[in-house]
């Protein structure tokens, strides 16, 4: 659904920019220039719609501010020019890779040999996306000889308990085709949201870790101009969490979150204010410099990820050959 709603995007986008490359033709400009031109309007439309992003996040974190949390916020200091700019041009390039590539033809790359004594991984992308968004992941995964599968979450706009069954669905497919007792899911965005009512309905019998990246645990104030169920469950009413975020968190014994790595940027366009991604009780892995999508991008996030894999994949190992020898 995700990818046909895109393919009819970018063709409003080129239908867009052939349009004001043939109104600056007839004005007199050459064809070349006029394409340039066309081209460089629509890119300029998309850039605003992530600087509008990075301006609300930045609003809503002086809000916390004003509402007394500045000392949980001071660790978020302002990046340099230069950063600031860099941060900007990542995450641009990763929405155009995103949204007009990867989620157009979703795919994985698969792992032509699966390296003995790694967990498999399931991939949970996030809030308006399909599993293409997890094309440069899945590339780094099959590269590391990790064997995995992505879910795509839909009714789009429909609530975070309504994805729960997908989820269950595909760690159940996964362990089949991979003879895993447990999968690692790694989600990004919403998909963590998704993954821990997965362990609260379900427990985590099937479930060796969960890996967040970019996750509202405590909800984003982008999310209360989102559409959807699930944006209101991930929504911040009065700039606090609301009732479906407090209820799970309430579920989880400090056991359950220490099972949890939650990999964050303290410069998130999207989660607002960004230390909401940080989650008590489990392992946290902060970056600088960031953004929302360009965290499933960046070389040192997936590094981060196969770490915890193999860390996950080790324990596994282990606590199999002492329940052999007991046995």
């Amino acid at each position: 659904m995700i990818a046909r709603a895109l393919r009819a995007l970018m063709l409003l986008q080129v239908l867009a920019m052939l349009a004001l490359a043939w109104q600056m033709h007839e004005a007199g400009l050459p064809w070349p220039l006029a394409g340039l031109l066309g081209l460089a309007a629509v890119l300029a439309a998309r850039a605003l719609v992530v600087a509008r992003n990075i301006w609300h996040s930045r609003r809503a974190e002086a809000g916390q501010a004003d509402r007394g949390q500045a000392a949980m916020l001071a660790a978020m200091a302002p990046l340099p020019p230069w950063q600031a700019v860099r941060l900007f041009g990542g995450e641009l390039r990763s929405n155009l890779w995103t949204s007009s590539w990867c989620m157009l033809r979703p795919r994985l790359v698969a792992t032509p040999t699966p390296k003995a004594g790694l967990v498999p991984v399931l991939l949970v992308h996030g809030y308006v996306c399909n599993r293409g968004f997890w094309s440069p992941m899945s590339a780094a995964l099959a590269k590391a000889g990790v064997l995995h599968d992505a879910v795509d979450l839909e009714p789009v706009a429909g609530s975070i308990d309504q994805f729960v069954p997908l989820v269950m669905q595909a760690i159940e497919a996964l362990r089949v085709r991979s003879g895993s007792a447990q999968v690692v899911i790694v989600a990004h965005s919403m998909g963590g949201l998704v993954a821990r009512a997965c362990l609260a309905l379900h427990g985590q019998a099937a479930v060796a870790h969960v890996i967040t990246i970019g996750t509202p645990h405590h909800g984003t104030a982008l999310a209360n101009l989102g559409v959807g169920r699930n944006a209101r469950q991930m929504s911040r009413p009065g700039g606090q969490p609301g009732d479906w975020l407090v209820q799970l968190a309430a579920s989880e014994t400090p056991a359950r979150r220490a099972m949890m790595t939650s990999i964050w940027s303290r410069h998130d366009n999207i989660v607002a204010p960004q230390i909401s991604a940080e989650l008590p009780g489990a392992g946290n892995v902060v970056f600088d410099g960031i953004g929302h999508v360009a965290l499933a991008f960046d070389m040192r996030v997936q590094q981060a990820v196969l770490s915890e894999i193999t860390i996950v994949s080790e324990a596994a190992v282990a606590g199999f050959s002492r329940a052999s020898s007991a046995g």
